[in-house]
């Protein structure tokens, strides 16, 4: 399928918005302004790179097929370097450029720190990427401009306990840094471990950066753990299964969806294999519509596999999602109450890559993933596939909000 045939089957076809076009010659060619945020730079570019690729090429979809009312979107591009500070004084920065609503963050401690921006400002901000869950639960969600399309660690942290109690592990050791990341995915797990009426074997805290974390393996070891749940976001998570392969420890390693991240996978090698994980987007041509969006990323940017496929099929999916929202805006009004509104009385519903959203958010709920659209995904030969068969067949009907 060529690009020109891509972009009119997603254009037309899963979009509806031909027939839109047809009605908007008159209007302007103003462009509507879309912040987007993220870390472009330092070690979570990893992932926010592809967010931004994913955004990118949605963006370009769009335009093709007509953007809002004959308006072409145009993305106004911030670097957060994954630093708190940093991604508060960017937030500043988006507010005075007076976009219409951003799409951010990939980092929990960056977003949370400029929640009250965007809040304030009553600028709606849609987060593709960041999972922890403290994101949505700031303010109350009637009043909350902040939505979220990627798996809230609230719904991730479940999921994977279930799993592995399925699979006969209870005895469950938890490594979390000691960023707002690890800490608010510490307390899901312990939440869903008491779900089950379980406590942890043993818990270890660390700081982003450490290269060495054999004294607390050894403790998790002495405690008779028998399944490592690790919650850090970078290279750490290479730092525990090496260390577990130094030690000749052969308990298995689970986690949330940063076990599916090159930091993991292409730092511990085969000490990764068979680590299992939470995950919204397996890059497998599973279906007709993810087949299409795999192809179109790979044609646009040039490569065979996308470092953190989740980040770039969320941020798109998400790019659709505004889209969508605001095309129910006839009126031409684009202030950020309007976008709340538009956001929370989604009219269509949009075939997304990730999952099919119908009315993905409503006044009193702001996120848009629940736990039935997650499948586990296994680090196998270096890559991440399906876990289990089932979800690969489950994986072919793009799942719904439940």
């Amino acid at each position: 399928m060529n690009k020109t045939l891509i972009h009119q089957w997603l254009g037309c076809a899963v979009l509806g918005l031909c027939a839109v076009v047809a009605q908007a010659q008159a209007q302007t060619a103003t462009t509507v302004r879309i912040g987007w945020i993220g870390p472009l730079t330092g070690p979570s570019a990893d992932f926010g790179v592809p967010m931004l690729n994913g955004a990118r090429l949605a963006v370009e979809e769009i335009n093709a097929a007509g953007g809002y009312l004959g308006r072409p979107i145009e993305l106004v591009i911030k670097d957060d370097t994954g630093v708190p500070d940093v991604g508060l004084a960017r937030a500043q920065e988006l507010i005075a450029d007076k976009v219409a609503a951003t799409v951010g963050f990939c980092n929990t401690g960056v977003a949370m720190k400029a929640l009250p921006v965007f809040q304030t400002a009553k600028m709606p901000l849609i987060v593709p990427c960041a999972t922890g869950t403290p994101i949505t639960e700031k303010y109350p969600a009637p009043e909350s401009y902040i939505f979220r399309t990627s798996a809230r660690d609230a719904i991730q942290a479940p999921f994977v306990v279930e799993d592995i109690v399925a699979r006969g592990w209870t005895r469950v050791a938890v490594f979390a840094d000691t960023t707002g990341y690890g800490e608010a995915g510490l307390q899901d797990v312990i939440k869903a471990l008491a779900a089950k009426n379980l406590k942890p074997a043993y818990i270890a805290r660390f700081a982003l950066g450490v290269k060495d974390l054999s004294q607390e393996l050894k403790a998790a070891q002495a405690a008779n753990a028998d399944v490592v749940f690790s919650y850090t976001v970078g290279p750490e998570n290479a730092v525990i299964a090496l260390g577990r392969k130094a030690m000749g420890w052969k308990v298995p390693q689970v986690g949330a969806w940063p076990l599916s991240f090159p930091f993991f996978i292409d730092g511990a090698k085969d000490a990764a294999e068979g680590a299992l994980m939470a995950q919204t987007f397996i890059a497998e041509p599973s279906n007709e519509r993810r087949r299409a969006f795999l192809s179109a990323y790979g044609r646009k940017y040039q490569v065979n596999k996308i470092t953190v496929p989740m980040a770039a099929a969320q941020a798109y999916d998400t790019v659709y999602i505004l889209t969508y929202a605001i095309l129910g805006i006839r009126n031409g009004d684009l202030s950020g109450p309007s976008i709340k509104a538009a956001l929370e009385h989604m009219q269509r519903v949009y075939y997304g890559v990730t999952a099919t959203h119908q009315n993905p958010f409503t006044k009193d709920d702001k996120d848009a993933v629940s736990m039935n659209m997650l499948v586990m995904g296994m680090v196998k030969n270096g890559t991440v596939t399906f876990a289990y068969p089932q979800d690969k067949t489950k994986n072919l009907f793009v799942q719904r909000k439940k």
